[in-house]
């Protein structure tokens, strides 16, 4: 098998191909649904192949292969297959057989369409069709930025199915060394930054800041009945989890929320190509606010987030709101216009007794005053908050402030909150900081060890934070190092004498000047 970087190096050479294959058509950051998408259709296709082949060997047929069987003679196992995979594909549809058929096929965006409706309806009326639904809604292959016509077009199509299919992924997908589907996207990021801006960073967390919050949430544990985000975006901080403790850790499922119909159909295909099992996530798109999804499903252990920063929200122009069970126990809504808090509220009321959560903030939500200072009151004389964690600068796409992370609790063993400082714990990678294993590592130590090492890391009494006034900035708890170069204070008196005789030799001079023209002109 390749290992991680060439595998990474082939994705990457993939997709810059097709990049200049789309240069003059299809601008820049719209091009990500063609990459995505036609990966997503091409793992689907391998992983119904695979798991084909596979129980047909097993009952002795060594040389089948799916994608050379008969199409009337597969469709007789549909339904067994939508019950076990969630959707079914016939042999003639599968990406290996279309892309071997694409440059003589006439209609290949017809082909393509029918086909992406076809696997999509396999699923209707089963337990999967919602899970589904609209998968392929961002693939257009008749859009006019692919060509003028649909010679053009069709074109077009060959050279993504071409440079997709190109990508060296040996065996299952499951068994490859890297994150598809999250280097990919962050490939994608990173050539179209200027334009994808927070469109892209919003729903998208860096796979080191995902891997960190999943290692602070599930430390000491082996495994976590259900993970949940209410801002899910595409799914990568759910995902780590399956990274982290193995899929099979976690036993109830992956579940998540999300606004946006593109991020929201992104989190479907990301939970499909890390092969998790349609009936194991259940994800949907709503407002999570107003009208969150998960009531049947709360509370959960393991909550991850990083929601979208101080965004308005309807708050208190709702009445009602403040009678939430989710919002009320504050006894004040976030404010309108910073919505931060109202999704902290949601997350600690849907937080089990024995769980853990990790949230990426907005820095300004440790100090405002207000109705945020009134709910930073009630979580930390109600002893909630664990951990709060200064991140280092420009670590996500679109914001290069530097963020925090706060860990709530609802079962703390002591009235102190651990401040960490990690803001120079990072690596420099191309036009943006990362976090290394060591620096996740080191983070990790010390949430779990509550050491106290001088300028990383305090444990503050709850009392002092309120006698603070509930500030939760991590740099008004630990002293930064003075990196400044120390001086001598016997040299320092020594160039202050010297600095002085020469100020005075100079001044005498000057008198003496001085006295020499008066003489001259008396």
């Amino acid at each position: 098998m390749a290992t991680s970087t060439q595998q990474k190096q082939e994705l990457f050479k993939a997709i810059w191909a097709t990049a200049e294959d789309l240069r003059n058509s299809v601008d820049g950051w719209d091009f990500k649904s063609y990459v995505l998408g036609i990966l997503f259709y091409r793992f689907i296709s391998e992983n119904i192949t695979n798991y084909v082949n596979a129980m047909q060997r097993e009952a002795g047929m060594t040389n089948f292969d799916y994608a050379n069987f008969p199409d009337d003679e597969a469709a007789e196992a549909k339904d067994d297959l939508v019950r076990e995979k969630g959707f079914f594909i016939l042999p003639s549809h599968l990406f290996c057989n279309v892309r071997a058929k694409a440059k003589s096929d006439p209609n290949l965006n017809v082909t393509l369409e029918n086909i992406f409706k076809a696997i999509e309806a396999s699923a209707v009326g089963t337990e999967s069709e919602a899970d589904l639904k609209g998968l392929f809604a961002d693939i257009d292959v008749n859009s006019i930025k692919l060509g003028g016509t649909v010679e053009k077009r069709n074109e077009q199509l060959t050279k993504i199915l071409n440079n997709i299919g190109a990508i060296d992924l040996k065996g299952d997908y499951a068994d490859n060394q890297i994150d598809i589907f999250g280097d990919a996207y962050e490939f994608l990021m990173t050539m179209y930054a200027s334009n994808a801006g927070k469109s892209g960073g919003e729903f998208f967390t860096p796979q080191e800041v995902s891997e960190l919050l999943a290692r602070l949430v599930s430390h000491d544990r082996e495994y976590v009945n259900k993970v949940y985000d209410p801002a899910c975006g595409s799914g990568s901080l759910l995902l780590q989890f399956a990274k982290v403790l193995g899929k099979e850790n976690v036993k109830k499922g992956f579940f998540g929320q999300e606004l946006n119909i593109t991020t929201y159909n992104l989190c479907r295909i990301n939970m499909f190509l890390h092969d998790i099992n349609y009936a194991h996530f259940d994800i949907q798109n709503e407002d999570t606010l107003l009208h969150p999804a998960h009531w049947d499903d709360e509370p959960f252990d393991a909550i991850v987030s990083n929601p979208p920063y101080s965004t308005k929200w309807v708050g208190d122009d709702n009445p009602l709101l403040i009678n939430d069970p989710r919002f009320a126990p504050a006894g004040v809504l976030a404010p309108k216009s910073k919505s931060d808090l109202a999704f902290t509220m949601h997350m600690l009321h849907w937080l089990s007794t024995e769980g853990t959560a990790a949230i990426v903030e907005f820095p300004g939500v440790l100090y405002r005053g207000g109705k945020e200072q009134k709910i930073r009151q009630y979580l930390i004389d109600n002893n909630y908050v664990d951990t709060v964690i200064q991140l280092p600068v420009n670590l996500f796409f679109g914001v290069s402030i530097a963020t925090c992370i706060i860990v709530l609790k609802k079962s703390k063993r002591e009235n102190k909150t651990l401040f960490i400082d990690a803001s120079k714990l990072f690596v420099h990678e191309g036009n943006k900081n990362k976090l290394s294993p060591e620096n996740i590592r080191a983070i990790v130590d010390e949430y779990a060890e509550r050491k106290e090492i001088p300028h990383f890391s305090a444990l503050i009494p709850n009392a002092q934070i309120a006698e603070n006034g509930y500030n939760l900035s991590v740099s008004s708890y630990v002293e930064a190092e003075d990196t400044r170069p120390k001086t001598d204070i016997r040299e320092l008196n020594a160039r202050i004498a010297r600095i002085v005789e020469n100020e005075n030799r100079l001044r005498a001079e000057i008198d003496a000047i001085i006295k020499e023209l008066e003489e001259q002109t008396a």
